[in-house]
């Protein structure tokens, strides 16, 4: 009998430890609320990345008040698990949840976010699993946990809800549903606690702007970073890739940086960091030489570490208990690692004028990473590890150069929340044009950045439509890592090619502002039509037929647009595919003026162009101001001086803040930048007058202002 009692005492402990609590925020910065669920874990997206709220940025956007919505949040702990719960309106959208590839909107979608190479479905399998989502009611809610992270967006329906769906019956009503209705996000951490952070403003974009800015704010990359990158094939000698620098210059094709690939080092797949000296003899005089010319050098890596590798012995006892590519991986966290990382790539690359890295395979299908099983001296786990990884090399190596008072800007395959004001940019080995411009749109709920490159193409065509895109992105990049590819390989195409690329570089001022932008003010440079004022469109839902044969349950789709965005305030770019002869955008309200010819395009709607090979479509909103250099063949020095053509389009009188500074240190963040004041006036007669005030100040690189007023 003591037994059955001491059972039913048990029982009713787990009954009560397991209830539903409510939770307590407390404020942490303006518009910013943290509360804790559970016993959260040390190690953290954001412990990891080192975040630094920018407090001041942070209350120029205003004290907002929590957002009421959110009040009935629950969590509780249940089988070893933190359940979290947050309530969804009716017609509430919702963004974020990883970089995905398919889908802008998210709500009513499953996902398992974990650190991984995209397999083709958003699944939350992805290379920046940012456990965040934005909702159009103006919150965002974060989730930061090291772990694998089970969302289910509007799709679990409690008994208890207060909002609960119609009960149907599917043999007599016609538009019975398959998947009912659901009034909340429930989220799953394998883990004793976490902690959830909520960001409010007065839309979808301040919320960004508002967790960008609690992190730091966004990357300011260096000039060289936005020009124009070739990777050159994997097993490039120093002469061949001279000669094929050589080439760009004599054919006219812009370009700022030189990515080596695996075949520069001794020994990779594991890696050895060491230069090759057949390959590299010199490998000094080889980065000197390109610097001099005005081009940096980027060298790929894994961090996997090889038995021939000078620091290998040392690091042995600092690392896991699985191999990747019979290497040894370093548990990055602890200090001695990170100092013999630091000795190691400080003699071999930053000594000698190395710009930067690629980081590669941090990301992996399961079959090239360490299991979940995998043990670490720090005492992480293996799903712990993997999904702080990318991000832990990202930090490490942005402090490097900071100690170098040198900016960088790269490349990497895994990243996570906390991560917008590090140097990097995600890529991967998917190739889906399309794909590939839906994730740009998604980059920008997340705070990190995308690179849509290109690498080769079946047509001409298709290679001119991949260049434009990859010319209107965070990195233009060519990575011709495999097959050698230059951006004259499809001869009838090669001079549309070339004016793309030059249009970049002319776009240098605006581009370099708009990245100014999210530095100071949180606002992605890149951004989806979701965050855009005025833009109208509305979800609409096409459900598929039940059939038997394929899916007897097939849900609504949601359509959204996802090929289509905004880079900087003012430009909206539409690119085409393969194939495509016509295609229709959509304009939010207010006037729209075609990029090329000044030409009203349409105010708040949807339009069909048919824009031809030449050009990609670019949208330009009324009294838009776009500052842009003469077209150059590399990004400018860091005391060269540029003249200015400054376009404005519409009838509308405006003004802008154009920032510069020196471009390569960090010294802007001591305050050594500069801003001239862009303005266009009507005067007496009603006809629009520019104006510029320049700063006397050695940070400001431009001058000759030239206006070009591009709608008659």
């Amino acid at each position: 009998m003591k037994y059955l009692i001491y059972l039913s005492l048990t029982f009713s402990c787990i009954v009560v430890s397991a209830q539903e609590k409510s939770f307590q925020w407390q404020q942490v910065a303006p518009g910013v609320w943290k509360a804790l669920a559970g016993i959260p874990e040390k190690v953290s997206p954001l412990s990891i990345a080192g975040i630094e709220p920018n407090r001041a940025a942070l209350s120029k956007l205003g004290e907002p008040s929590f957002p009421a919505n959110l009040q009935q949040s629950v969590n509780e702990i249940f089988d070893a698990k933190t359940l979290l719960r947050f309530p969804l309106e009716r017609e509430e959208q919702l963004f974020g949840l990883g970089l995905n590839f398919k889908s802008v909107q998210q709500r009513g979608t499953i996902k398992e976010l974990q650190v991984d190479h995209y397999g083709g479905k958003d699944d939350g399998r992805t290379h920046a699993p940012v456990a965040l989502y934005i909702s159009d009611k103006g919150y965002g809610v974060l989730i930061n946990a090291a772990r694998r992270i089970k969302v289910y967006a509007g799709i679990a329906v409690r008994k208890d809800s207060k909002n609960p769906p119609d009960e149907m019956n599917r043999n007599t009503q016609s538009n019975w549903d398959p998947q009912p209705y659901s009034d909340a996000v429930e989220i799953v951490v394998p883990a004793p606690g976490t902690e959830v952070y909520v960001f409010a403003g007065s839309n979808a974009l301040e919320v960004v702007q508002r967790y960008n800015l609690f992190c730091g704010g966004g990357v300011l990359p260096p000039k060289w970073g936005l020009g124009f990158t070739q990777r050159t094939p994997t097993l490039f000698s120093g002469k061949q890739v001279m000669k094929e620098v050589d080439a760009f210059e004599q054919r006219g094709y812009p370009l700022s940086f030189i990515g080596l690939e695996p075949g520069w080092q001794t020994y990779s797949y594991p890696n050895n960091f060491v230069w090759d000296s057949t390959r590299f003899p010199q490998p000094q005089k080889f980065v000197r030489g390109l610097l001099d010319r005005n081009i940096r050098v980027n060298l790929w890596i894994n961090p996997y570490v090889s038995s021939h590798s000078p620091i290998y012995k040392d690091v042995l006892p600092y690392t896991g208990t699985h191999t990747v590519w019979a290497g040894v991986v370093p548990d990055l966290t602890l200090p001695p690692v990170q100092d013999l990382y630091k000795k190691l790539f400080s003699q071999q690359h930053l000594g000698i004028g190395v710009s930067g890295y690629k980081v590669d395979e941090t990301d992996g299908f399961d079959v090239w990473l360490w299991p979940d099983g995998a043990k670490f001296p720090s005492g992480l786990s293996g799903e712990q590890m993997r999904q702080i990884y990318g991000l832990q090399f990202q930090k490490m190596s942005d402090q490097w150069f900071r100690e170098k008072n040198q900016r960088t800007y790269g490349l990497t395959r895994a990243s996570n929340a906390g991560a917008p004001s590090l140097p990097y940019v995600i890529y991967n080995d998917y190739y889906n044009h399309r794909d590939f411009i839906t994730a740009l749109c998604n980059s920008s709920f997340i705070g990190v950045l995308w690179t849509p490159e290109a690498r080769s193409s079946k047509t001409s065509e298709e290679w001119l439509r991949r260049m434009q895109s990859v010319c209107f992105s965070p990195m233009a990049m060519l990575n011709a890592w495999a097959d050698g590819t230059k951006p004259w390989t499809f001869a009838d195409v090669a001079d549309e090619v070339k004016s793309v690329m030059l249009l970049r570089m002319q776009l240098l001022p605006y581009l370099y502002n708009a990245f100014a932008q999210y530095h100071f003010e949180g606002k992605p440079p890149v951004r989806a039509m979701n965050l855009e004022e005025g833009f109208f469109f509305n979800a609409k839902e096409e459900r598929g037929n039940l059939n038997s044969s394929d899916n007897p349950y097939e849900t609504a789709i949601k359509q959204d647009i996802k090929d289509q965005y905004m880079l900087g305030d003012y430009l909206l770019v539409a690119p085409m595919f393969a194939g495509e002869k016509t295609r229709k955008v959509v304009l939010p309200k207010g006037n729209w003026y075609d990029f090329y010819t000044g030409r009203l395009a349409g105010n708040g709607a949807i339009i069909e162009i048919e824009p031809g090979l030449q050009n990609i479509p670019l949208f330009v909103k009324e009294g838009a101001i776009i500052p842009m250099i003469p077209p150059v063949l590399h990004t400018p020095g860091k005391d060269e001086i540029l003249p200015l053509t400054v376009r404005h389009y519409g009838h509308t009188e405006n003004s802008i803040q154009l920032y510069d500074d020196d471009g390569e240190t960090f010294d802007y963040e001591k305050g050594a930048y500069a801003r001239a004041l862009l303005s266009v006036k009507k005067d007496k007669e009603g006809k629009l007058k520019g104006s510029a005030k320049l700063p006397e100040s050695k940070a400001f690189h431009y001058n000759k202002i030239t206006w070009e007023f591009m709608t008659k």
